[in-house]
C-alpha cells in the first residue's frame, strides 16, 4: 500500500510538471545589445510575471497553454508584445527599441514600481535622468544625485559623502561591477570618481537588505559599467569649466564582442599654471602648484555561444595635488596623492532554463601617499635644515564571488552563492629624515592579513496573490591573525498587496561590518585610514527594521512611497578626543597606532522618509522629505553621555523638477533645504596659562618660543551648537539639436542661484577691541564655500 502511494505522488508530480513550461532568455537594447536588467516579463491576463536580473536574464514558468501572449517592458523603452505558440520550453530573446518620444510611456509593472517588488528602501534613478539634473561646474555626479534622495544626508558644502539613515560614508557598500570602490571621491570630496558616461545603471539600497548584500551597516550603492555597443562604433563626450571627458564604444567582433573605453581629467593645473608659476615681485622666490584628477573606465565583453558570456572591466583614477618652492635658502616641495584601481573578471552561464550564475575574480586597490621634502644651500641658516617625510596608507583585495539565480515555480525565485575576500591592510607608515633629530625616524603599524567569507541563500516567495516574501540568511566570517569572528545575518522582507494601487511592506536586516573607516574631519579626505577588525576591536554590528506604504496616483502618474525605520548600531568607532592619524611633538615624531587612538560606542538612528515621483512624461522629477534623528554613545567622549553626530540632521527636504519643452530644449531645476549640522565649539578661551605650560614644557628650550601665546579652550560637550540651516536653488537648460553625423547639447547652469552663503565650517576667530587694546574675545565665524557660479558646457554624441 505505501509502495502504490510512492508511485502514484511521483507520477502526480511528474504529471504536474509536465503541465508546466519554462519561456527563459535575454532582455537587451536593439543596435547595442546592453542587457537590460530590472525588465519587466509577463503574460498578458495572468498573474505570472518576473523581472530579468542583474544581467538581463529571466525566467518565466507559466501552465502549459496553446498559445501566451508574453508583455515586456522596462522605462525608457518601447513596450513589446509577442505571441507565441507553445510547444514546449521556449528561449525568447527581446531586443527592446528606446522611446525617445516625449508622451507619457505607461509601464504596467517594472522594477521601479514599488508595488510589484518585494523590496523596500531602495531607489533605481535612470542615468538619462542624471544627465540633466543641474550640477555644480556642471559635472554630472552620481553620488550628488543620490544626497538627493530621502534617508541620504550630505555632509556638507559640495561634498559628496553619503551618510544614509544615521550611518557614517565607510558604511556604505560601494561596488562597481562587483569591485568594492573604497574612496569615491575627487577634488578632495567635492566630486565622485563615476563617471556618468561609462555607467549604465545605479541603484540605492538603504534598508530591507537581500541576504546577497553584506559588509556595510547603512546601504549598497550598486552600479554597472555600459558593456559597449555590439552593433557600431559610438562616442560621446564632453568639455567643462573644469574637466573634459570623451567615451567611445563598438564593437570587437560585431554582434560577438564589444568594447568601452571613458577617460575624464581636469585641467585646473594647466590653466592656473600662468598664474601660478611666476617669480614673487621684488623676491627671488619662485612657487609653483597644481592639483588633477583623472578616471579611466574599460571594459571588453565576450559572446561565446548561447549559454556564456565573458567580461573585464575596470577603473583606475588618481588625485594629486603638488607643490614646488624655491628661494635663496634652497628648495621645498610636497605634495598628496591618492587612487583607486580596480579590476574584474566575470563568467556568466546558463546550465538551464531555470538555473544562470554568475562568477567574478575581484581585485581593488586603494592607496595614498604625503610627502614633504626640503634641500638646503650651502650656509643655510641651521634651523632650516634639510628634511623628508612620507607617510602613506593603502587596503588592497583579492576575490572571488559566484552567484545562482534559480527559478524553481512561478511563485519561487531563489537566489544562492558566496564570496572571499583577501585583505591587506597598511595602515600607516611613515619616514621621516633629518627633521627633528640628527638620526632618521621611521615607524609604521605593520601591515594586516584578513580574510573575510560570505554564504548567502536568499527566496523570494509569493504564497498568494496578495503576499510576497523575501527570506535569507547570510553567514559570514572574518578571519584576522588568530581571531575569527563568525556571525548570521538573517533578512526578512513582506509585502501585503492591500489594493491594486496601495502595498504595505516590513522589512529586518542584521548587518555586520568588518572593515571601517577612521576620520576626524569629515570631508572624505584620503587621509583618513580604512583597518580591519582585530581581536581588540571586535566588527560593527546594526539592526534596522522599517515599515511603509507604496501607493500609485493616476492623472498624472505618480508613485507615492512613505517609510519609517529604526536602527541601532554598536562597536562603531570614533577617533578618541584630541587623537589624529599622526602626531609630531617637539623632538619626537611618531605615527601613533591606530588602535590606540580610538574608541568605540553605540549609536542608533530613527525617522520616517516620503518621496513623491515621476519618471516618465514632459515633467518629470520627484519631492522628497526626510524626518530623522541620530544619537552616538561613547565611554570616552562627552563624559559618557549621548550626543548627536556631525551629520544628525532633524529635517531635509529636495524638490527636482526636469521639464522637456520640446525636442531640443530641457529646463531642469533642484531646490534642497536641511537642518544645520552639529558643531563641536569652546565655550571659553584663557591666555596667559605659562603655569600650566610650565609644568609640561621646558621654557628654556628655544623650540618652545611662543608657544605660550597660544590659547587654552573650555567645551562643555560634544555637539554642543546646531549651525545654521542649508539651502541653495540649481537652475540649469539644455539645448539639443541633431547634425547630420552627430547630436550635440549645450548646458547654461546656474549653482546656488539666490547666493546663498551656506555654511562649510565655523572658527573661533579673535577680534581685538580697539578702544583697549588689551581686551581680546573670540567671535563665532562663518566660513561659506561657493557663491552664485554659472557654468556653460557642451557635450556631444555620435
Amino acid at each position: 500500500m505505501k509502495r502504490f502511494l510512492l508511485i502514484a505522488l511521483l507520477c502526480i508530480h511528474a504529471s504536474a510538471c509536465a503541465q508546466r513550461i519554462t519561456i527563459s532568455g535575454f532582455i537587451k537594447e536593439a543596435k547595442s545589445q546592453e542587457q537590460l536588467p530590472g525588465a519587466s516579463v509577463y503574460i498578458a491576463g495572468s498573474p505570472y510575471g518576473v523581472e530579468s536580473n542583474t544581467y538581463g536574464f529571466y525566467s518565466l514558468t507559466i501552465p502549459m497553454a496553446d498559445s501566451a501572449v508574453v508583455t515586456i517592458s522596462c522605462v525608457g523603452y518601447q513596450k513589446q508584445e509577442r505571441t507565441i505558440r507553445i510547444n514546449g520550453n521556449e528561449q525568447l530573446n527581446v531586443w527592446l527599441v528606446p522611446d525617445n518620444q516625449l508622451n507619457e510611456v505607461v509601464v504596467k509593472t517594472h522594477r521601479d514600481d514599488p508595488l510589484s517588488s518585494v523590496q523596500m528602501s531602495q531607489i533605481n534613478v535612470p542615468i538619462q535622468q542624471i544627465r540633466k539634473i543641474p550640477a555644480i561646474f556642471g559635472e554630472k555626479d552620481v553620488l550628488k544625485v543620490l544626497q538627493l534622495m530621502p534617508g541620504v544626508q550630505k555632509g556638507t558644502e559640495g561634498q559628496t559623502g553619503l551618510y544614509v539613515r544615521g550611518g557614517g560614508p565607510d558604511q556604505n557598500l560601494i561596488i562597481l561591477d562587483d569591485a568594492v570602490v573604497y574612496n569615491a571621491n575627487h577634488l578632495f570630496g567635492f566630486f565622485s570618481v563615476f563617471n556618468s558616461d561609462a555607467i549604465k545603471s545605479v541603484e540605492l539600497t538603504k534598508g530591507g537588505f537581500p541576504a546577497r548584500y553584506g559588509g556595510r551597516l547603512s546601504s549598497v550603492v550598486e552600479m554597472h559599467m555600459k558593456e559597449g555597443s555590439k552593433d557600431q562604433v559610438h562616442g560621446e563626450g564632453g568639455i567643462g569649466l573644469i574637466a573634459s571627458r570623451l567615451t567611445l564604444e563598438g564593437p570587437i567582433r560585431k554582434n560577438k564582442s564589444s568594447f568601452l573605453i571613458s577617460a575624464r581629467r581636469t585641467y585646473l593645473d594647466i590653466i592656473a599654471m600662468p598664474f601660478i608659476s611666476m617669480r614673487q615681485k621684488g623676491t627671488d622666490e619662485k612657487a609653483k602648484l597644481g592639483y588633477y584628477f583623472y578616471d579611466l573606465n574599460a571594459k571588453v565583453n565576450f559572446d561565446l555561444g548561447k549559454t556564456d558570456k565573458l567580461y573585464v572591466s575596470s577603473y583606475f583614477g588618481r588625485d594629486k595635488y603638488y607643490e614646488r618652492q624655491k628661494n635663496d635658502r634652497g628648495e621645498s616641495s610636497a605634495g598628496l596623492n591618492w587612487g583607486n584601481a580596480t579590476a574584474t573578471l566575470r563568467w556568466n552561464h546558463l546550465f538551464s532554463q531555470r538555473l544562470f550564475m554568475n562568477t567574478s575574480v575581484i581585485a581593488s586597490n586603494f592607496r595614498f601617499g604625503v610627502s614633504n621634502y626640503t634641500k638646503e644651500k650651502p650656509g643655510a641658516p641651521a634651523s632650516d635644515r634639510a628634511f623628508e617625510l612620507k607617510y602613506a596608507s593603502s587596503i588592497h583585495d583579492i576575490g572571488w564571488k559566484t552567484d545562482f539565480d534559480f527559478y524553481p515555480s512561478p511563485r519561487h525565485s531563489v537566489k544562492f552563492g558566496g564570496q572571499l575576500t583577501f585583505h591587506r591592510f597598511l595602515p600607516s607608515a611613515m619616514v621621516i629624515e633629518g627633521s627633528f633629530s640628527e638620526n632618521p625616524v621611521e615607524q609604521s603599524d605593520p601591515a594586516v592579513s584578513a580574510l573575510e567569507t560570505g554564504l548567502y541563500i536568499e527566496d523570494t516567495w509569493q504564497p498568494f496573490d496578495i503576499l510576497k516574501l523575501n527570506m535569507g540568511l547570510r553567514f559570514t566570517s572574518f578571519k584576522v591573525g588568530k581571531k575569527n569572528y563568525h556571525q548570521p545575518e538573517p533578512r526578512l522582507s513582506t509585502a501585503l498587496r492591500l489594493s491594486k494601487n496601495l502595498s504595505l511592506k516590513a522589512s529586518y536586516a542584521y548587518m555586520t561590518q568588518y572593515v571601517h573607516l577612521l576620520s576626524n574631519t569629515g570631508l572624505g579626505l584620503p587621509t583618513d585610514l580604512w583597518v580591519p577588525s582585530t581581536d581588540r576591536l571586535a566588527p560593527q554590528r546594526s539592526r534596522q527594521v522599517a515599515l511603509g506604504i507604496a501607493k500609485n496616483l493616476q492623472n498624472p502618474a505618480l508613485t507615492l512611497t512613505l517609510e519609517s525605520y529604526y536602527k541601532n548600531m554598536s562597536n562603531i568607532l570614533n577617533y578618541k578626543e584630541g587623537a589624529s592619524f599622526l602626531r609630531i611633538n617637539g623632538d619626537n615624531a611618531r605615527a601613533l597606532s591606530w588602535q590606540d587612538n580610538i574608541t568605540d560606542g553605540k549609536g542608533w538612528s530613527y525617522g520616517a522618509e516620503l518621496l513623491l515621483q515621476r519618471k516618465t512624461g514632459r515633467l518629470s522629477g520627484w519631492i522628497g522629505y526626510t524626518l530623522s534623528w541620530t544619537f552616538w554613545k561613547f565611554p570616552e567622549l562627552n563624559q559618557g553621555n549621548r550626543f548627536f553626530p556631525r551629520y544628525d540632521r532633524r529635517h531635509d527636504v529636495s524638490l527636482v523638477g526636469i521639464y522637456e519643452l520640446n525636442d531640443h530644449i530641457t529646463l531642469s531645476s533642484t531646490w534642497v533645504y536641511g537642518t544645520g549640522n552639529a558643531v563641536t565649539l569652546p565655550v571659553a578661551t584663557f591666555t596667559g596659562a605659562e603655569e600650566y605650560l610650565y609644568a609640561r614644557f621646558d621654557p628654556t628650550d628655544a623650540t618652545n618660543d611662543g608657544f605660550f601665546d597660544l590659547p587654552l579652550t573650555e567645551y562643555d560637550g560634544v555637539s554642543n551648537f546646531r549651525g545654521e540651516s542649508y539651502h541653495r536653488l540649481d537652475l540649469a537648460i539644455q539645448f539639443r539639436k541633431k547634425k547630420k553625423k552627430y547630436e550635440r547639447t549645450w548646458e547654461v547652469a546656474v549653482y546656488n542661484v539666490y547666493n546663498r552663503k551656506n555654511p562649510f565650517f565655523y572658527n573661533m576667530k579673535e577680534n581685538f577691541n580697539s578702544d583697549t587694546p588689551a581686551t581680546e574675545r573670540f567671535v563665532l565665524t562663518k566660513y561659506s564655500l561657493f557663491p552664485v557660479m554659472p557654468s556653460v558646457s557642451y557635450n556631444f554624441k555620435f
